[in-house]
C-alpha cells in the first residue's frame, strides 16, 4: 500500500470542511445540464458514455437527439446498430456507441445493477464510469477519479510525484478520493469534483481566486498550481495516409469498415489508396484536393485527398458506391463527413461551369 504524503494526510484531516465547501459551491453554481435536471439511471449512463474524452458543449446536442430517438434502455435495446451509429455520428470513439448498445441489451427488462462492481461487468464500463453511475444514480459512496480529479487532488496536496500517465495517477490517488467522498451525497460530490475541474481548476490558468476550496489547496498557496500533476510526456507518432476521391455518375466511392473493425465498424470513409487497390506513392501524384491533419490518441495523422480515376471491374472488399444524394442517410466518421461536405461545397460555390466536373468519372465506372 502506498504511503500517504503529508499533503494527503492534512487534506484528509480536513475532509469534512472540504466536502462542505465543495458541495455548497456546486449546489449554488453548477451548470444546468439535461442529465442533471431530469436525472435517471438511463440518462446518467448515456451522458457518462458520451462524456468519455468529449467536452460537455460537444455532447449537449447529441444527448438531446439521442433522448428524443431512444428515451430508455428498452428503446435502445430494440434499435438496430445503424440507427445507433447514425445518432452517434461525429462524436468519435464509436466503440462507446456499440458498447452502450450492448449494455442496453444486457440490462433491458432486468433489474439494474446498483454497485460499481456490478456495473463494471457490463460492456464499456470502466472504473470511473462505474463509480459515476453507482454514485449518481444509486447513491453508492464510490469516488470517481479521472484526469480532472487527478489535477484537483495533486494541486490540493501539492503532490510532486512523477506519474507515468493519467491512468496510473488515478490508481494511486483513488484511496485519497475515496477518503474525501461525501457518503451522504456521493453523486453530487462526484459531480462537484467534475464541475470544479471543468470550470475552475483548469489545466492552464486555473481560476484560483474564485475557487471554492482554495483554503484547502497547498499548490494555490504556493502559487504553482500549473506545476501539477506531473505526468510523463506522451510520445507522438507521425503517420501519413493517402486517400482518394473517386466520383462517377453522381456517386462517390467510399470504404465501409468491416464489422470486426476495432473503432470504426460499419462506418464509411473516403478510401485510402491501399483500400482502393492503388499504389500510395502513385496516388499521391494525382491532383491534391485537400490536406488535413488530426490527432488520435498518441498519433498525429496527416491525410491528403487526391482525385483519382474510378476503379474498373469488380470493387475490392469494403468499397461501395454511394449516391451523393444519399450521403446524409449513411454513417460516416465525423472527419470524413466534414471533408466530403467541404469538397462538395467548393464545387457548389464555384462559378457556373467551373469546378463542377466529376472527378475520375467516365472510364471503368459501374
Amino acid at each position: 500500500m502506498t504511503r500517504k504524503t503529508s499533503g494527503q494526510a492534512a487534506l484528509e484531516a480536513r475532509a469534512a470542511g472540504f466536502r462542505e465547501a465543495l458541495l455548497g459551491w456546486y449546489r449554488a453554481s453548477r451548470r444546468r445540464l439535461p442529465w442533471r435536471e431530469e436525472p435517471s439511471a438511463y440518462r446518467t449512463v448515456v451522458s457518462e458514455f458520451m462524456l468519455q474524452q468529449t467536452q460537455v458543449s460537444t455532447v449537449l446536442p447529441y444527448f438531446a437527439r439521442w433522448m428524443e430517438a431512444l428515451p430508455d434502455f428498452a428503446a435502445l435495446a430494440r434499435a438496430d446498430e445503424a440507427t445507433v451509429l447514425k445518432l452517434w455520428e461525429g462524436l468519435g470513439y464509436y466503440s462507446r456507441a456499440r458498447n452502450l448498445h450492448r449494455l442496453a441489451r444486457a440490462v433491458a427488462g432486468a433489474s439494474l445493477p446498483r454497485t460499481a462492481e456490478a456495473w463494471r461487468e457490463l460492456p464499456g464500463v470502466g472504473p470511473y464510469t462505474a463509480a459515476a453511475i453507482a454514485s449518481i444514480a444509486f447513491g453508492q459512496a464510490e469516488a470517481c477519479v479521472d484526469g480532472n480529479v487527478v489535477r484537483i487532488l495533486t494541486r490540493l496536496t501539492r503532490d510532486g510525484r512523477a506519474f507515468r500517465d493519467s491512468a496510473s495517477a488515478s490508481r494511486e490517488l483513488a484511496p485519497l478520493a475515496q477518503a474525501l467522498v461525501n457518503a451522504a451525497d456521493p453523486g453530487d460530490h462526484n459531480q462537484a469534483m467534475m464541475e470544479l475541474g471543468a470550470t475552475v481548476c483548469l489545466k492552464h490558468r486555473p481560476s484560483c481566486l474564485v475557487c471554492p476550496v482554495a483554503g484547502f489547496c497547498e499548490a494555490g498557496r504556493a502559487g504553482d498550481p500549473e506545476a501539477y500533476p506531473r505526468l510523463a510526456p506522451k510520445p507522438t507518432e507521425q503517420r501519413s495516409v493517402v486517400r482518394v476521391w473517386c466520383e462517377s455518375q453522381g456517386r462517390l466511392l467510399l470504404y465501409r469498415n468491416a464489422s470486426e473493425a476495432r473503432r470504426l465498424a460499419h462506418l464509411h470513409e473516403l478510401p485510402s489508396a491501399e483500400q482502393a487497390g492503388l499504389d500510395p506513392a502513385r496516388a499521391a501524384q494525382a491532383p491534391l484536393l485537400a490536406r488535413r491533419t488530426r490527432g488520435i490518441s498518441r498519433f498525429r495523422i496527416e491525410e491528403s485527398i487526391h482525385a483519382a480515376e474510378a476503379p474498373s471491374g469488380a470493387l475490392a472488399a469494403g468499397l461501395v458506391w454511394v449516391a451523393v444524394a444519399d450521403l446524409g442517410s449513411i454513417s460516416l466518421s465525423g472527419p470524413h463527413r466534414r471533408w466530403i461536405s467541404q469538397q462538395l461545397a467548393t464545387r457548389v460555390a464555384a462559378p457556373q461551369g467551373a469546378g463542377r466536373r466529376e472527378i475520375g468519372g467516365g472510364s471503368g465506372s459501374p
